[in-house]
């Protein structure tokens, strides 16, 4: 069973989110009209289940609930993934949306690291603001534990190239989870 359950509540944010890594149903809902766009296409293209309730201070703006959702996220992540025995472990995938070429490579082997090679052109999509794209990919790469390294080769568009690091990093995941076998993909013996 690889899924998780997790519940994170703050002065700042109150998130509920479950993780199914074999798929199902997913069901979205932040407050953040884009943020939500961009969750349900990672959704989509990992073949994820993804279900998430966040509350959070809006009002203030957008940063604290994205990253907690980045947190939560990657807590699920590296709890649904369980002792890793037989997943494929490394993944990298380019996507391409109109203009705009982004490439996501990952390691899920235990060590947290992040790189973030990505310049948005403006500044917000909708009610989203394009720098929030980093806060969340770095809470989430760090509390999966995993290294993951987000690059765009060109673009003009911020709402294209967002959706393509959220889609490039959806396919990267999918390829990493799989199952290959019953070992663990380590010459540690641990990750």
């Amino acid at each position: 069973m690889r899924q998780s359950q997790i519940k994170r509540t703050t002065k700042e944010t109150d998130i509920q989110l479950s993780l199914d890594l074999d798929g199902g149903i997913s069901k979205i809902s932040t407050g953040i009209g884009f943020f939500d766009h961009m969750l349900n296409s990672f959704a989509a293209h990992s073949g994820f289940a993804l279900e998430v309730s966040a509350q959070g201070d809006l009002h203030v703006d957008g940063h604290h609930l994205v990253e907690d959702v980045g947190i939560v996220l990657g807590q699920a992540l590296k709890e649904a993934l369980g002792g890793k025995i037989g997943i494929r472990r490394f993944a990298s995938s380019f996507i391409p949306m109109d203009e705009a070429l982004c490439f996501t490579a990952a390691d899920l082997g235990g060590r947290a690291y992040f790189v973030y090679d990505v310049i948005m052109p403006q500044e917000r999509c909708g009610d989203y603001d394009t720098c929030l794209t980093e806060d969340f990919l770095r809470s989430f790469s760090f509390n999966a534990a995993i290294n993951l390294h987000v690059r765009c080769l060109y673009g003009q568009n911020a709402h294209h190239i967002t959706e393509a690091i959220f889609k490039s990093l959806a396919r990267t995941l999918k390829d990493a989870v799989k199952l290959e076998g019953d070992i663990l993909p380590s010459t540690k013996g641990v990750l």
